[in-house]
Order: structure tokens, then C-alpha cells, then sequence
């Protein structure tokens, strides 16, 4: 077990999760920051913000970007500080949703901001509004399936039977995101190590060997090494 959850945290990495302010300060500071809130929490903005907004869009019309193009963008550049800088990251994606507020990718960063922040039920929250938008939108469906690997994480030490329920659903989630596209390596990597846990070889060396002929390789030598000791590599 004590393997299993180290690769799970190399999986998931959630090392990377350190957190750069906790959940309780980031409540509390979104109480009068509402940059800090989904949608800008969907208030009523004051005139002064109203205004910058307008000089917001007017200056990326300026620079010739569609608002489609610079949001998705702003979506890019918000993971980029995701690890960086947490608080950056949830202005850049509300700053997507200012340009796009069709842009469903912007339920991705929202999620990505609770994730780090430990807060998994409104992580998850986030992608299922992003999935009742676009049930395709298989980079969301991954990241939901990853809040039930945590979940399974946290609870099999004190639930295993529960946590073999989160396992399953992560499962089912990830091959869902599979189904859509197949070259997607997040989810190619943690439905590997899903079905490491369930000792089930041939689909882990499945999903390890399909991700291992993309470029860009993601897994790390920890999880090629047990995948090795447990199965061997074809």
C-alpha cells in the first residue's frame, strides 16, 4: 500500500500541490477579492470595474486577438502559473471567462485552482458545470476522474472499500476521456497506474506503452520502475 499511494502522489502530483496559501486564507481573502471567485462570483461589478474590464478587452482587440483566441490564451497562461502562483492563475481565468464566457475550458482552470488548494468537492463541482456545457471536453472528464484517484487516496487507509468504489469511478471516467481522444497523456498515465493498483498488467502496460510513443514523455522513472517490477515492460 505504502508504494502504491507514494506513486499515487507522484501520479497526481500532488507534491506539486504545496500550497501556496491555504484554503482557509483563500476564502477569506476572496470574502473581498472577488477576482479570487468563479465568474468573479457572478456579482454586480462597480462602475470602476466595469471600466476596467472594457480597457481590458480593448487593449487585446488592439493587439488584432479575437476574444475566442485570447481567451483561450489566458486559459494557457493561468496553468502556466498554476504552480507559480495561484492567485495569478484564478485572475487569468477569469480574465478567459471576460473574453469567452462560452470558453468551457475556463471550468478546467477553476477546477485546477481548487485542486491545488486541497478543495476537491468544488473542484469537482467546477468540472461537472464544465461537463454539462460539453460532455466531450475530455481534458475536464480527466481531471474529474483525478478527484477520485484523491479521493481513493485518502480513504484507503481508513475506507478500503470505499476507496475501491472512488478507484472504480476513476476508472470509468478516464476511459471515457480515453474514448474521446487516445492521445491525451495525462489520462493515458493515470489509467496506467489505476490499473497498477488493481494489479491488472496488461492494461497498465497498455496505457504505459501508448503514452511512452507520444512525445512529451510524462511518467516518471518511480512508476516505471515498479510497473516493471510487477508486470515487466512489453
Amino acid at each position: 500500500m505504502k508504494t502504491i499511494l507514494f506513486l499515487l502522489l507522484t501520479v497526481l502530483s500532488l507534491s506539486a500541490f504545496a500550497q501556496q496559501m491555504t484554503l482557509a486564507e483563500w476564502n477569506r481573502e476572496a470574502e473581498t477579492n472577488i477576482r479570487l471567485l468563479p465568474k468573479y462570483g457572478l456579482v454586480q461589478k462597480t462602475p470602476e470595474q466595469l471600466e476596467a474590464d472594457e480597457a481590458f478587452l480593448a487593449d487585446m482587440a488592439s493587439k488584432g486577438l479575437s476574444r475566442k483566441k485570447a481567451s483561450e490564451e489566458f486559459i494557457t497562461l493561468g496553468f502556466k502559473y498554476l504552480y507559480k502562483d495561484i492567485k495569478i492563475a484564478m485572475y487569468r481565468f477569469n480574465q478567459a471567462y471576460i473574453l469567452d464566457s462560452m470558453n468551457v475550458d475556463i471550468y478546467w482552470g477553476y477546477g485546477g485552482v481548487y485542486m491545488v488548494l486541497g478543495d476537491i468537492k468544488r473542484a469537482r463541482e467546477q468540472y461537472q458545470i464544465g461537463l454539462q456545457k460539453d460532455d466531450k471536453n475530455y481534458k475536464i472528464i480527466t481531471d474529474l476522474a483525478t478527484c477520485y484517484m484523491i479521493e481513493y487516496y485518502e480513504l484507503s487507509p481508513i475506507d478500503p472499500a470505499m476507496a475501491e468504489l472512488k478507484l472504480n469511478k476513476a476508472i470509468e471516467l478516464f476511459t471515457q476521456s480515453y474514448s474521446i481522444d487516445k492521445n491525451y497523456q495525462s489520462n493515458l498515465y493515470k489509467l496506467s497506474v489505476c490499473y497498477y493498483i488493481k494489479k491488472d498488467c496488461d492494461h497498465a502496460l497498455k496505457y504505459y506503452n501508448e503514452s511512452m510513443k507520444l512525445e512529451g514523455e510524462q511518467m516518471t522513472e518511480e512508476y516505471k520502475a515498479a510497473l516493471k517490477e510487477a508486470c515487466g515492460k512489453k
